[in-house]
């Protein structure tokens, strides 16, 4: 009913069929025939050809309310889409577990809404199960983790190569004579370490002393593990976390020796009450990665996120 409304509202604003059809650089005839075909769609006249200049029937005046309406919506859409394409306006929802919601989110966030102010940002704090199935039914936009999802599934962008490092209680005595061995939170922070210059702490030095490990459904668990056969080390596990920050805290406790990734050791305050070696290289990096559903609609704001965090 609307189809051609661009024709009968520029005769409106005229009053005269021989000035709208000069604006829209059409003939006379094919503007009258193209406001007559619309008139016919509708059942009723629009205009009021008896008149001078040429005036509206009831029918006119309702459909020029509806088309100026119409209008309005058509402006008001083209201005949203100029300050989504401009990042004025938006909303983005991250998913993380624990670790990444407390330490490596909020500062992407942060440097993020500096940029864009506008853009409404919701962070989720969930498990990778539970953060994957948020992330597969669209509730959630973005999610950063440490586990490998289905790329059948799931499309990603790698964040960052994490290694692990074995995080010690430095009141424990087996450090004094590890010294050679020690690094320091700049080198980690730095990723200095990675050197091969740096020499790797032999893990039978532990032998006897109490350690915090991960679960063995979780990835790092699991890593951990791995390193201590492939270095015929048995560790004598005194407790299992499901967390790694956990695990930290009661690491910097005194309760017992962890494996914990450079990603949060390098964003976490300085913390006398524990000493860092580094790890034999085998099993012990894996990718940290944003994720997002695969196939679905990839928002300005996803990634311009992804542009800013993954440098």
């Amino acid at each position: 009913m609307f189809q051609g409304m661009e024709y009968v509202y520029e005769v409106y604003k005229e009053k005269s069929f021989s000035k709208a059809a000069a604006n829209l650089f059409i003939s006379q005839p094919s503007l009258s025939a193209n406001v007559k075909r619309v008139e016919n769609r509708i059942g009723y006249p629009i205009f009021d050809r008896s008149t001078k200049p040429l005036g509206l029937t009831e029918c006119g005046k309702e459909y020029i309310r509806c088309v100026e309406e119409i209008l309005g919506i058509h402006r008001s859409f083209s201005a949203f889409i100029h300050d989504w394409d401009k990042l004025s306006t938006g909303n983005l929802t991250l998913g993380g577990s624990n670790l990444f919601s407390s330490w490596i989110l909020p500062p992407l966030i942060s440097a993020f809404v500096t940029c864009y102010p506008h853009i409404k940002i919701n962070l989720i704090e969930e498990s990778t199960a539970q953060l994957a199935e948020l992330l597969q039914k669209g509730s959630v936009d973005l999610i950063l983790d440490n586990t490998a999802l289905n790329p059948d599934i799931f499309d990603s962008r790698i964040f960052h190569e994490e290694h692990l490092i074995l995080a010690v209680p430095s009141h424990f005595p087996i450090n004094s004579s590890l010294k050679d061995y020690q690094i320091t939170d700049l080198q980690i922070q730095n990723g200095s370490f990675l050197n091969p210059s740096f020499p790797i702490v032999p893990l039978k030095s532990f032998k006897g002393l109490p350690f915090i490990m991960m679960k063995n459904e979780n990835d790092t668990g699991k890593r951990a593990r791995q390193i201590c056969q492939a270095n015929d080390f048995e560790p004598d596990v005194v407790l299992n976390m499901d967390q790694q920050m956990t695990a930290y805290n009661i690491c910097q406790s005194g309760m017992g020796i962890s494996f914990i990734g450079d990603i949060m050791l390098s964003r976490i305050p300085h913390n006398h009450n524990v000493v860092y070696y580094k790890l034999p290289a085998q099993h012990n990096s894996r990718r940290i990665c944003f994720y997002w559903k695969k196939g679905r609609y990839f928002t300005k704001a996803m990634e311009e996120f992804l542009n800013m965090s993954c440098k």
